[in-house]
């Protein structure tokens, strides 16, 4: 990454934050390895302490959160980058114990005192921000009953209305993180901004690019960060997330999504994929060096097979016979 301009968050894995917590000199070490060593050729802009650290309670490493995060920054004030590189801890959304309707947001009661204010107090502190992993979909698969398909993709839909407020969302996505914004507020921390790591594709990049906060803060300025760049092909199971990626493994685009208010200008709001089939196993390789694939067409029609193959061909993204 070094010289390419785009700017990285690394992240200290749950695992460590005992000793991060317990020795200072861990931290000046570990901080010295992978971020010094780096910084500034390589545009590291965040630290994450742990992820989802609250959900993981084999390793149990709660406890060990704050201390770490404050060795941590100790260490960076000493190298003098602590302006330049901010802290968070990502929570996991079941940080939550209430989602529905979005103003009635609030954290779990058991995580308030312990954890939450103190991390909390150390973001606002450091002028750091709160980041949230944030899936849409996993709520639309457990509550699909209640929860359209439309409304969790960002696609048209009538919306649904806060009884609280009567805000009116339009997507799950937004109204998730209304969900946390209400809950920051309930206890007096509606100064710290919001990240979100996690998320997803296609329309929430469309949905990002176009600018504007949410519902209950317009002006909001969200960051997102997509999960995951590369399929993660050493998963196993057909519900594990071994194909959220953006990339097969061998680095062939999974889909043709757009990354620039430019390519948003062509994008239709569907996710179009490169090839078929959804494997995270890599595409062999021709003779001439280049991926060979081919997609077969079922019940489709004649028309609506037309138009996307004229489509694709007029893109020069593929040959086709008859």
């Amino acid at each position: 990454m070094s010289g390419t301009g785009i700017k990285l968050t690394v992240t200290i894995p749950n695992e460590l934050l005992y000793a991060a917590s317990r020795r200072q000199s861990f931290a000046y070490a570990w901080v010295r390895q992978n971020v010094v060593a780096y910084y500034p050729k390589t545009q590291i802009e965040s630290i994450a302490i742990g992820n989802e650290v609250f959900v993981f309670p084999k390793i149990n490493a709660t406890r060990f959160l704050i201390p770490a995060m404050k060795n941590i920054h100790q260490a960076l004030v000493y190298y003098k980058l602590d302006f330049v590189i901010k802290l968070s801890s990502p929570i996991a959304y079941s940080t939550l114990q209430n989602s529905y309707p979005s103003s009635s947001g609030s954290f779990k009661l058991e995580l308030i005192e312990p954890v939450l204010k103190p991390m909390f107090d150390f973001l606002r502190e450091t002028g750091s921000y709160l980041m949230v992993n944030a899936y849409p979909f996993f709520a639309y698969e457990l509550n699909s009953d209640v929860i359209s398909l439309d409304y969790a993709l960002f696609r048209e839909n009538p919306g649904v209305v806060d009884p609280n407020n009567g805000v009116r969302y339009f997507s799950l996505f937004d109204a998730q993180m209304d969900a946390v914004f209400a809950a920051m507020t309930a206890l007096k921390y509606d100064d710290i901004p919001l990240e979100n790591v996690a998320a997803y594709n296609g329309n929430l990049i469309k949905r990002v690019l176009t600018g504007g906060g949410t519902p209950l803060r317009p002006q909001a300025n969200l960051t997102v960060f997509l999960f995951a760049l590369f399929n993660e092909n050493k998963k196993g199971g057909p519900g594990s997330e071994r194909n959220y990626g953006l990339f097969y493994p061998n680095m062939e685009k999974v889909y043709n999504i757009p990354f620039t208010v430019e390519d948003l200008k062509n994008f239709r709001g569907e996710i179009s994929p490169v090839r078929g089939g959804g494997s995270s196993d890599p595409v062999k390789r021709g003779g001439n060096g280049l991926g060979r694939s081919w997609c077969v067409a079922k019940d489709v029609g004649k028309d609506k097979l037309q138009s996307g193959l004229d489509y694709a061909c007029g893109k020069g993204r593929a040959d086709y016979k008859q």
